[in-house]
């Protein structure tokens, strides 16, 4: 069917979806709406809010639901059940409760939470309860207009590209909808109560490395989502100031452009909270509570706002410090491709294996899951630029709770060292060199936009030679490197090391660049991160 016979097809389903699509009167939204179905990325199912088959929605979530029990069911045999959670968005616990009556419906028994908890903690449940698979209704980062569905399997890691593949062509072969069975009650159901929750914040707690006593001040915002609690618990032996506009769930987002700590504007209050009391250190944990952000109070009393690399060199500088008698010829630190190399010649000073994943956290959890099967390594710290950090084996995915106590345990440590965050990253870099990273992403919506990014990967991989000096290679992640899965990834790296990386996003319709630049000079690499950004600018606009 083309997106208009979709569009009519969709105005049968019930009372309250037909008028919602026949209150559209842009035909543009009618074709983002039904143009294609909402499709698996790197973080699972995930998208705008809505009636359509390109929207998240019951029926979105049912055919998803759905086709996972079909796979569950090929993939095992004997009684089979599913770990449920999710965070503060518009939506995400009606979500969570459609999930629950399919999977009854189709015979498997459900855990699910009977309020928010972050990404790491619903990881950690799949586990801990032997579950076959999880589910955690979140879209992360994005807008408050999305919402999204990740997988996880029975070790708590996402699905990764095999498994993925599978369950996707069980998800696709649920093309009827009036088949989703829908049901709202189950004795197969049953709610998870405090004492998960607690024995997750435990396993916390075992990665506590630095626990002087400190005079170190933070302010604290969970931005509206579910890292309020967990995190609170886990810092609770600072000086914490909570930012009370932001601490109680709001699927609005109410106060901020949008929950994603990545951006400077979304912690604008809690530093103007810090200015007032003076805090040392600012975090800032996005809804789903799996990335946390931080600003640092420098000599002059302004703040700064670090990167992902900066705050993931810094931890693995502090960890690795700290756990330096402890550490072994199997000891390994995992980044992402597209992840600095600071962290990474951090790690290999103090003798760790260093290895690459594709860009996503499953890849990082994936790693963890084969060090424990074969015995030939061991996870101490995994970490990407985009503010995701793991330390320990309880979970595998990124997690804030945990990587926000040991950023507070940092600080601190670095205090009573007479130093802040700011003076220990230049430390680093006097050691290491001077790195420069940054990302820019394109928004490109809809159909059209879906197309134009494709014609610039095309063009990106074609016109090499034409776009900047200096490159020595080319990877080309499509067409395999070493043992990763093929992914739409191409990365120009430069003579000195610098290199600068695109990929399209897989949760949101963007073209994403990546920047890091090598440079003895801050002058000179910021002159040349400038001039890099002026060219793909003008490509790309």
């Amino acid at each position: 069917m083309d997106y208009k016979e979709k569009f009519k097809k969709w105005c049968e389903f019930d009372e309250e979806t037909k008028n919602e699509l026949l209150s559209i009167t842009d035909e543009k939204e009618i074709e983002d709406r039904f143009y294609k179905d909402l499709a698996f990325g790197t973080g699972g199912l995930r998208g705008i809010m809505g009636a359509g088959s390109n929207r998240m929605n019951k029926y979105t979530v049912g055919k998803a639901t759905l086709g996972l029990a079909n796979y569950l069911k090929s993939e095992n045999k004997g009684e089979l059940s599913v770990a449920i959670a999710y965070d503060s968005r518009n939506n995400s616990s009606a979500f969570a409760e459609i999930a629950a009556g399919i999977f009854a419906s189709c015979g498997i028994k459900v855990y699910i939470y009977k309020t928010l908890v972050p990404v790491p903690v619903l990881s950690f449940t799949t586990a801990y309860l032997g579950c076959n698979a999880g589910v955690m209704i979140t879209a992360s980062h994005n807008p408050k207009e999305y919402n999204g569905y990740k997988v996880y399997d029975s070790k708590g890691c996402q699905l990764c590209t095999d498994d993925a593949n599978k369950a996707i062509s069980f998800i696709n072969a649920v093309d009827d909808y009036s088949s989703i069975p829908f049901c709202e009650k189950s004795d197969l159901i049953n709610y998870i109560g405090d004492d998960v929750l607690d024995v997750y914040l435990s396993k916390v707690r075992e990665q506590s490395l630095y626990e002087e006593s400190s005079t170190l001040k933070v302010v604290y915002t969970p931005l509206h989502g579910t890292g309020n609690i967990p995190v609170r618990k886990m810092i609770s032996n600072f000086d914490v100031t909570v930012v009370k506009e932001q601490e109680l769930p709001d699927g609005n987002f109410s106060t901020v452009r949008s929950p994603n700590p990545e951006e400077k504007d979304a912690l604008t209050i809690a530093i103007e909270k810090a200015k007032e009391i003076k805090a040392d250190i600012v975090l800032g944990t996005d809804p789903d509570c799996d990335r946390v952000g931080i600003a640092v109070r420098s000599e002059n009393g302004e703040y700064a706002l670090f990167t992902g690399n900066q705050t993931g060199a810094l931890l693995v500088n502090f960890v690795l410090s700290m756990k330096k008698d402890s550490l072994n010829s199997k000891s390994t630190l995992v980044k992402t491709i597209v992840t600095s190399e600071l962290g990474a010649n951090i790690g290999r000073k103090f003798g760790l294996n260093i290895e690459e994943t594709l860009t996503g956290f499953k890849y990082i959890g994936d790693k963890i899951n084969k060090y424990e099967q074969s015995g030939e390594k061991e996870f101490v710290i995994g970490y990407e630029e985009s503010y995701g950090y793991l330390v320990g084996t309880h979970a595998r995915d990124k997690d804030a709770v945990v990587s926000s106590m040991l950023i507070c345990q940092m600080a601190a440590w670095y205090k009573n060292q007479g130093k802040n965050l700011v003076e220990a990253l230049n430390d680093i870099y006097k050691e290491y060199g001077y790195y420069l990273d940054s990302l820019d992403s394109f928004v490109l919506k809809g159909k059209d936009g879906a197309e134009r990014i494709s014609e610039l990967m095309v063009y990106f991989r074609n016109h090499v030679k034409e776009i900047f000096n200096g490159v020595d290679k080319v990877i080309d992640y499509s067409l395999g490197v070493a043992d990763l899965p093929k992914e739409n990834v191409l990365k120009y790296v430069f003579f000195d090391g610098s290199w600068i990386a695109v990929r399209p996003s897989g949760t949101e319709p963007k073209i994403k660049v990546y920047y890091s630049i090598q440079d003895p000079s801050e002058e000179n690499a910021c002159k040349r991160l400038a001039s890099a950004k002026k060219t793909v600018k003008e490509i790309i606009d």
